[in-house]
């Protein structure tokens, strides 16, 4: 893992997760990088050094 990137345990209710995870297969991104990727698009942009 990157050290500049923090790992966290993430409780979703079932539905939330299967219309992620539904998302992330149409645009071919693992959940996580789908859902980091909608946080990023939401606060305004990449972070820094990417």
């Amino acid at each position: 893992m990157d050290e500049e990137e923090k790992r966290i345990t993430l409780r979703l209710p079932v539905e939330l997760h299967a219309w992620l995870a539904a998302e992330a297969k149409s645009a071919r991104r693992s959940l996580n990088s789908e859902i980091v990727h909608r946080l990023e698009a939401e606060r305004g942009g990449a972070s820094p050094g990417k």
